[in-house]
């Protein structure tokens, strides 16, 4: 079992094997319920119906993707459009 402490803003910290074992990233949506006197967080993915084609393996290789190029290793889009052969 984890202690945790409310913050100054009514943060709660998720312990990191937690968070961890649960494949969160920092950005995640999760639900927050209450049930008698316990407080209920789960993980949650909010999907716009537009994107329902998106499943979880392609979010974690679209961050992925997303963490190549803010590095600076992404590729211009002429050059990728040559590779894909598009």
């Amino acid at each position: 079992m984890a202690i945790g402490k409310i913050g100054l803003r009514r943060q709660v910290v998720i312990p990191k094997d937690i968070f961890e074992d649960l494949n969160m990233h920092e950005g995640d949506f999760v639900e927050i319920k209450k049930t008698n006197k316990v407080v209920i967080i789960k993980k949650k993915i909010l999907v716009d119906e537009d994107d329902t084609i998106v499943t979880p393996k392609l979010a974690k290789e679209l961050r992925a993707a997303e963490a190549r190029i803010k590095a600076g290793k992404g590729i211009p889009w002429k050059e990728a459009k040559k590779k894909l052969k598009l």
